[in-house]
């Protein structure tokens, strides 16, 4: 028998990451989504693009659909795509991608429509976070990962601030995005939706959706993710970094629940959100649950 070769294997394992992979992750059934929402977005090159709305608040409210989006990279959108978006009224985009995977993957918003997009420079060396590698294991790739997390609250700090200075100001209904929509991503969606006063586990839930609806080959192909290094890893250490393990938001959360005074605390001195302003924030982000008809 012929000895398959690792660009096989590769290939096998990038069709297995396709597939929903929650089943590989430990945690709870996805949140259910009741029709007529959709939690994702019908877009033709849409990468992980859903909505944040629908889920309920520890106070019995519910986040209001339309209005706050999470995203992977969004250079494979089409007219269609943009058509589509512009006609659900998208004001704001903060996209969380480096200088260099912008430069890669640019997206270009219609000229003719009101979106803004907020964007830094900066290199992906900077965060600080070694890169993959051939020589790590799964378990330390996991780890690896997971160390990330906490680095990411203090470097885009800047960044999420911006984003709640915007939502604050009303300027949504409001996406952001990164390359894959998991990392740098889950991190902001699990600040927006603590803010809101979303429970724990319901974060994590939708971090964990990204495993049904986010396509690794997209981001192992793509010409912003060329120099690094991705289709030299085994299969395993692959899946490690492509997945969206509970572990990784976790670590972040810890971080935010660790801070004196909480997850408020937090949110009060690291993002500079006061008492007001989450119920500012709550007050237009959310609604009361609506009662079922008989």
């Amino acid at each position: 028998m012929t000895k398959p070769t690792f660009s096989t294997l590769l290939a096998v394992s990038l069709l297995a990451l396709a597939a929903p992979l929650a089943s590989v992750v430990a945690g709870p059934p996805p949140v259910a989504v009741t029709a007529p929402h959709d939690r994702v977005l019908p877009l033709q090159g849409g990468q992980n693009f859903r909505d944040l709305g629908g889920y309920e608040t520890a106070d019995g409210r519910t986040v209001k659909w339309g209005l706050l989006f999470r995203s992977g990279s969004m250079h494979s959108l089409t007219p269609a795509d943009y058509s589509y978006l512009q006609g659900r009224g998208i004001l704001t985009v903060c996209d969380f991608r480096s200088s260099d995977e912008r430069k890669a993957e640019p997206v270009a918003w219609p000229q003719a429509g009101k979106t803004i997009v907020l964007a830094d420079e900066y290199p992906m060396s900077a965060l600080g976070v070694a890169g993959p590698s051939a020589g790590l294991t799964a378990e330390q790739a996991r780890d690896q990962m997971a160390s990330s997390y906490p680095k990411m609250l203090t470097f885009f700090n800047g960044q999420y601030r911006r984003m709640f200075a915007e939502l604050l100001a009303g300027r949504a209904p409001l996406a952001f995005n990164c390359s894959a929509g998991k990392d740098r991503t889950g991190v902001a969606a699990a600040l927006v939706l603590t803010a809101l006063g979303v429970p724990r586990q319901t974060i994590i839930e939708d971090y964990l959706l990204t495993n049904t609806y986010f396509d690794p080959r997209k981001v192992v192909r793509s010409a912003g993710q060329a120099s690094a290094g991705w289709d030299k890893l085994p299969p395993e250490v692959l899946k490690a970094y492509m997945v969206a393990d509970r572990s990784y938001i976790e670590s972040a959360l810890k971080m935010v629940d660790g801070h004196k005074g909480g997850a408020d605390g937090y949110l009060r001195d690291a993002l500079g959100l006061s008492a007001a302003d989450l119920r500012t924030l709550r007050s237009m982000y959310t609604e009361r649950k609506k009662p079922h008809s008989a």
